[in-house]
């Protein structure tokens, strides 16, 4: 089993958005991956954007509450992936995984969605290829 630490600051929108996405394409590719996610400084609860844009494409995260990110959660990672936040904050420094850092282009919630999408499914075809 694969397992991928998906993180950002407020586990509210980014990291939140990538879970859902990282979801879908696990399940559609029948792979045996564990998804983990969570901020350093987690929100109150999921941003109302981040809600209302993956709803428009079919993904629903309600009912799910930001947390944060632990360094128990990444010991046993193959994969860290931050969006605003550094993986130093919470990565261990005898840990050999391997961190990715996903610096979005765009501060608006819809491009963010569809940017992380494709970087999703990318981290996916990479495992894939490597499995």
């Amino acid at each position: 089993m694969t397992k991928i630490v998906l993180a950002c600051v407020g586990n509210a929108s980014r990291s939140q958005m990538a879970t859902a996405y990282a979801e879908r394409e696990r399940d559609r590719r029948g792979l045996d991956v564990e998804l983990v996610t969570g901020g350093t400084d987690p929100k109150e609860s999921i941003s109302e954007d981040a809600l209302e844009v993956l709803e428009e494409d079919g993904l629903d995260v309600d009912g799910r509450t930001p947390r944060r990110i632990t360094t128990e959660d990444v010991i046993d990672a193959e994969f860290v992936v931050t969006m605003g936040c550094s993986a130093a904050e919470f990565v261990p420094e005898d840990w050999d995984g391997e961190v990715r850092i996903w610096s979005l282009e765009s501060d608006e919630t819809r491009e963010q969605r569809d940017e992380i999408e494709r970087r999703v499914t990318a981290l996916f075809d990479d495992l894939e290829r490597t499995a």
